[in-house]
């Protein structure tokens, strides 16, 4: 039977959604199959709910696993009816469906209005009673004092006990940051000692973006950069000559005009465009007047979303002050520090010891991956990505600060960088940018450089210069401890990355060779495939380092080694070269790790099939169940998993670097901003064992 979990809200406003995406994040880590369910939506109608899409689509859920039972127009006819046990019956049918087949279901109650405030509250009550369910109690604290925080949750505490619900836990949100440890400190704890969980208000959560602005108003996108997910920290309304104008300039402006102002336009572009001005984060033009055709090309090349409305200047401002931000579907930056907060100020496993859920028997990709996340941020390290000119490195900075993933240093010109984050609508407040041209660290560096290639005969001079190359500078930065670990490759070759650290930061004792993985996130289960990036043609002394490191890599990320020597044969039913190696290096394993699981030279159908294993290699401890493949040669490995990858829908996570005495990890030229997120993950989780 699954378990449910009612998150309710007992005050208007109070930003549960934030305390649904957290246990959902919370849930999905620790069960195999999580549903979501809102009784009754503010959507006009059960399939456009939007915390339904973010929770479906955050966390890859079934469309069987989720639903809405009604809409609130529904619900509130049924209640003028005085039909109660209507609403009370579609909701249990509509939950029943979703926990036949989950371990555990997370319902989002109704936003409760003002005027119908106490009505919903027991309403909501009622609901968590007939679906079985605990219930997480959500206040909303935004403007409130210590005293009247701690009062409200009194007062909610009792109000659910009086219906007799299963209190879970009560959590205080918005609360003004000043004020949070206060009232941590000052809250009552209900029955049996339970805490109270205090969220700080999340300026980037109730800032609107330019997405949530322009969809309010029906905008049309007409030119201009097409990034929505961009804050909005100020609304200026164009209504005075250029140089009042700019005496009210802010950042991340939302600048509305009339769209005959073609002088504000040149001006919000300029702006952007020119060191020490503000940023815009969107121009929104008024009125039915059409654009200038000599302004065209000038808006289309603006770093910013430009958009057209119908309505007039004042009408428009009017309404773009009533847009709110919200946590939905496509936001990652919003759902990036929602999250950050809520690992932040929640203690996980308190909360979930009590649940006592059932420990989930797959590993799918979407849960490997936040297990990382939750793994890097148990000890936050210090990480650094050189490549500081890179969007992608940008975007991706900016989601592991708001997630609280690890700490980083991004490396390159420090008015440069800022200028491209700026102009992109990203916030790297709290990250440091360091110039190597400009770092105080710099000739100590070449010192220590000059030191450890003397006998190549690098002077102090050539080290300073090759110190100025952002890999060498972020490598000695990992070699003497400034930093845990270094993530580069975005915009450089594998040699690029790997070379600084063969030169000074070497490899493990007893280890000759830097290899990779790739951490295969298959549907139910993790695979780990070495090398598939590294080294073209191993000998059998290598293949044995590689296999060795890579069943290391596995444990550290929880996977229980076997490991399977590839080849074209298996056991003793071929001979030659390349299957004579395999086998030498499958002896050299046994000899160095004589405990670890290993077997070869043994074909990839044999590794993985428990009939073909099996069959071709009885009483073996592998075949059929191999976790880590060894690949004889860099062009077999790389080709199948990319095969794997592209036949099998595989998430190939890598590829990761091993047999370094300090973490370094090499990116794609062709990453995404997920593949820079995880990559950093992996390395901060290699630091904390290193």
């Amino acid at each position: 039977m699954a378990r449910g979990i009612y998150v309710s809200a007992s005050t208007p406003a109070s930003g549960k959604s934030l305390v649904t995406l957290g246990l959902a994040d919370l849930l999905h880590r620790h069960a195999d199959r999580i549903g979501f369910f809102r009784p009754i939506t503010d959507g006009p109608d059960v399939d456009t709910d939007p915390v339904v899409a973010l929770i479906r689509d955050l966390f890859d859920l079934d469309e069987s696993h989720v639903g809405v039972a009604m809409t609130r127009a529904q619900a509130r006819e049924l209640i003028v009816a005085g039909n109660l046990d209507e609403i009370h019956s579609r909701a249990l049918d509509t939950y029943s469906r979703i926990a036949r087949d989950v371990d555990v279901v997370i319902v989002e109650g109704t936003d409760l209005s003002d005027h119908d405030a106490a009505l919903e509250f027991g309403l909501n009550a009622q609901l968590a009673n007939h679906l079985g369910c605990h219930v997480v109690g959500v206040i909303n604290a935004a403007e409130h004092t210590v005293t009247e925080a701690v009062d409200a949750v009194d007062l909610a505490r009792k109000g659910f006990y009086e219906e007799n619900v299963s209190l879970l836990s009560m959590i205080v949100n918005r609360a003004d940051p000043e004020l949070a440890d206060q009232i941590r400190e000052s809250v009552r704890p209900g029955l049996r000692h339970r805490k109270v969980y205090v969220l700080p208000e999340i300026a980037e959560i109730i800032r609107p973006t330019v997405g949530e602005v322009s969809s309010a108003l029906g905008a049309r996108l007409v030119a201009g950069a097409p990034e929505l997910d961009r804050d909005i920290d100020h609304v200026l309304v164009a209504a005075m000559n250029v140089g009042y104008l700019l005496d009210r300039y802010r950042d991340d402006s939302l600048v509305i005009a009339p769209a005959d102002r073609s002088d504000v336009m040149a001006t919000a572009v300029a702006t952007s465009r020119t060191p020490g001005f503000p940023t815009t984060a969107g121009l929104l033009l008024t009125g039915p007047r059409p654009i200038e055709d000599s302004v065209l090309p000038l808006l289309a090349a603006a770093p910013f979303p430009v958009f057209t409305v119908e309505e007039d200047t004042y009408s428009t401002a009017h309404r773009v002050w009533e847009v709110s931000g919200a946590l939905t579907a496509g936001q990652p930056r919003k759902t990036a520090a929602a999250l950050g907060a809520w690992y932040r100020d929640v203690d996980e496993d308190e909360l979930l010891a009590r649940l006592s859920l059932p420990a989930p028997e797959t590993m799918t990709p979407l849960r490997f991956l936040h297990q990382l996340v939750e793994r890097a941020r148990s000890e936050r390290k210090r990480i650094v990505l050189p490549e500081g000119e890179d969007l992608r490195i940008l975007r991706a900075a900016e989601i592991i600060s708001r997630r609280g993933i690890c700490d980083l240093v991004i490396l390159g010109n420090t008015h440069e960088v800022r200028e491209l984050a700026a102009s992109h609508g990203i916030d790297l407040d709290g990250i440091p940018i360091t110039d190597p041209a400009r770092s105080d660290l710099l000739e100590g560096f070449a010192a220590e450089y000059a030191r450890l290639r003397a006998h190549r005969g690098v002077t102090v001079e050539s080290a300073r210069e090759r110190l100025l190359d952002r890999s060498y500078f972020a490598t000695m930065m990992v070699h003497l401890g400034h930093v845990d670990g270094m993530v580069s490759g975005a915009a450089h070759t594998t040699a690029n990355t790997i070379r600084p650290s063969l030169e000074f930061i070497k490899t493990r004792p007893g280890v000759d060779i830097v290899s990779s993985v790739f951490l295969m996130l298959m549907e139910d289960r993790v695979l780990v495939y070495g090398d598939c990036a590294v080294n073209p043609d191993p000998d059998a002394n290598q293949l044995a380092d590689i296999a060795l490191a890579s069943a290391q890599t596995a444990r550290q990320f929880g996977v229980n080694p076997r490991v399977a020597m590839l080849s074209y044969s298996t056991g003793a039913s071929g001979t030659g070269g390349s299957v004579d190696e395999v086998r030498t290096a499958t002896d050299l394993v046994r000899r160095r790790e004589p405990g670890l699981a290993v077997d070869g030279p043994i074909q990839y159908d044999a590794a993985v099939d428990t009939s073909i294993g099996a069959s071709k290699l009885p009483g073996s401890s592998v075949a059929g169940q191999a976790t880590v493949f060894i690949f004889p040669n860099l062009n077999t490995g790389n080709n199948t998993y990319k095969a794997v990858q592209q036949s099998a829908g595989a998430v190939a996570v890598g590829p990761v670097l091993q047999g370094l005495n300090q973490p370094v990890n090499d990116l794609s030229r062709g990453c995404t901003v997920d593949d820079v997120v995880n990559t950093v993950a992996i390395t901060a989780i290699q630091a904390q064992e290193h």
